[in-house]
């Protein structure tokens, strides 16, 4: 499971106007016109599914009660996947 709000670099707690701020730095940031690196068009892609989910008060409604269930239900693969996903963060 992706974590949206990581993809946009803001707590869960995050205000709409937060949300669609992080948004717009992050898709400037990695937009394929600007960015020439070559995973910029997929993490482009990751930040606007980010947005559309979390900007969205039904589907980040969603998305928190799956997110909440994942980490009671499953605490050590949720677990091996923060920290995966830290590490590789890490290494870039």
């Amino acid at each position: 499971m992706q974590d949206h709000y990581e993809k946009l670099g803001i707590s869960p707690g995050a205000t709409t106007d937060s949300i669609k701020a992080a948004y717009r730095k992050k898709a400037a940031q990695y937009h394929p016109d600007k960015n020439q690196a070559p995973d910029a068009a997929m993490r482009f892609r990751e930040v606007q599914e980010a947005y559309e989910v979390l900007s969205d008060a039904g589907r980040r409604k969603a998305f928190d009660d799956y997110r909440q269930r994942s980490l009671i239900e499953d605490p050590l693969a949720v677990a091996r996947e923060i920290s995966g996903q830290y590490i590789q963060d890490a290494l870039k």
